[in-house]
């Protein structure tokens, strides 16, 4: 089952309908679905696919050309430069033709000298009837491509990279199961389809065990598969890593677990947030280059894998592993922090919150926390949210509420107008709690998404 990608393959329609030469680099972390996105898109078109290998550019630059002369009726010649390649291909192009060069990356690893032999292809050799797909998993290396410095700058007309499917997305995958398990399946996997695909959600804990803690798994080493691949040596981004997901958020705490001296640090955080494995964050009130940062696992199945699997991986081996459900479901309960943000999102573009947000993140100070603070600057209107991975009594409600009242004195916005909300799995009595003026959701009300209800409007004038 394909999901969603609406956009993405809208982008790729308009430049194949564009009449004229396009060249796309599509580029994004191993697994998040490029491939399947291209053969979704080509599938009723005049396309050639082609899967570059590590063989170096000769070598696949005679593959391509073999695939390509069987499928468009070329002489079957010995060719090992892509320039002449697609001199051949260009005397057979139909009137419009789209190439696909998947892990255009491993071409990159190969040969030095790809992103010069692609300018010339670019430049000297296709026309108006070439849409030209250049995909890559190593994110470094493609992004490469679009530096100043190299040889095929200012050659691509447009660029995607393509990001994990946000949560009701994955939730439309698994239609058919409770959004309870569809929330823990998205703690452990993120938005990735090669990961959730591995669920079924019919026994997640059993799927979980198979899944990923057993050693012939295909996720038991991916995170390291993953680091090898981008990074070559690993050893600290492992620390840094585990560091994260053991809750050490602040620079100074992560280098002190790491054994890393401070001021090296800021190295090797950019380049984990380069592959987007982590996030910056600053207080929601604050500017971009405060101060107060702290640094989260921004992939939830690196936070899971270094939570519960690397650390655990000697007790796996040798069949002693016991999983610690009662920290798992504190570890959801910081995914569901993520999950809620994207429902708020999902609430505001529907324009079913008490004003449009133009901010919304974390707020803290000191030891004092919100987990989610909205923020309409321009008209000065502020909503204070607290998430909870728990079925809430309507008494518990009110406890969680107040104390957010007071939490929200902290923050320091005097002449806000202000909203206060609680997200959980389960609230009792959310109407009494709604009549007194909170804004209160649960599991239900993720369902109207899930569903794509939004016509019914007694209910969502009700949220």
């Amino acid at each position: 089952m394909f999901v969603n990608r609406k956009d993405e393959l809208a982008l790729l329609e308009k430049l194949y309908r564009s009449g004229k030469k396009e060249v796309l680099i599509i580029y994004g972390r191993r697994r998040v679905g490029k491939t399947e996105l291209v053969k979704r898109f080509i599938g009723n078109k005049p396309a050639i696919y082609f899967l570059a290998d590590r063989d170096g550019l000769k070598a696949n630059a005679r593959r391509f050309y073999l695939e390509t002369a069987e499928k468009l009726g070329l002489p079957a010649v010995e060719v090992d430069d892509f320039r002449k390649a697609f001199e051949l291909i260009k005397l057979k192009a139909p009137e419009r033709l789209v190439v696909v060069i998947d892990e255009f990356s491993y071409l990159m690893l190969s040969d030095k000298n790809t992103p010069a032999v692609f300018q010339h292809v670019v430049d000297e050799i296709l026309d108006d009837r070439f849409f030209l797909i250049l995909t890559g998993s190593l994110v470094g290396l493609m992004e490469s491509l679009m530096g100043y410095n190299n040889p095929l700058y200012g050659r691509r007309t447009s660029q995607l990279k393509l990001k994990p499917l946000n949560f009701f997305h994955v939730a439309e995958y698994f239609r058919n199961r409770p959004l309870e398990t569809v929330v823990r399946i998205y703690s452990v996997t993120g938005g990735v389809p090669m990961y959730f695909r591995l669920f079924r959600g019919e026994d997640f804990e059993r799927e979980l065990m198979e899944t990923v803690f057993s050693p012939i798994s295909i996720l038991y080493e991916e995170p390291e598969f993953i680091l090898r691949e981008e990074l070559g040596d690993v050893h600290r981004y492992y620390l840094i890593l585990e560091a994260l997901a053991n809750g050490r958020h602040r620079v100074s705490e992560i280098a002190n677990f790491a054994g890393i001296e401070t001021k090296d640090m800021p190295k090797y955080l950019r380049t984990l947030i380069s592959l987007e494995l982590v996030r910056r964050e600053v207080p929601v009130t604050e500017n971009e280059r405060s101060k107060k940062a702290r640094y989260y696992l921004n992939d939830n199945f690196f936070a899971f894998w270094f939570r519960f699997v690397k650390p655990n991986k000697g007790r796996i081996e040798i069949g002693t592993f016991e999983m610690d459900w009662e920290a798992f479901n504190t570890y959801v309960g910081k995914a569901f922090e993520g999950i809620a943000k994207q429902f708020l999102v999902e609430l505001n573009k529907a324009g079913k919150l008490p004003f449009a947000l133009t901010k919304i993140g974390r707020w803290w100070h000191k030891n004092e926390e919100i987990d989610l603070l909205a923020l309409n600057e321009g008209e000065k209107k502020a909503l204070f949210v607290e998430v909870k991975w728990k079925s809430l009594s309507e008494r518990e409600a009110r406890g969680i509420l107040k104390d957010l009242e007071r939490k929200a004195e902290l923050v320091g916005l005097e002449g806000w107008e202000e909203f206060y909300g609680l997200v959980a799995k389960e609230v009792g009595d959310k109407a009494r709690l709604r009549e007194g003026g909170f804004l209160v959701w649960n599991l239900e009300d993720f369902e109207l998404i899930k569903n794509n209800r939004w016509e019914n409007i007694k209910k969502l004038q009700e949220l």
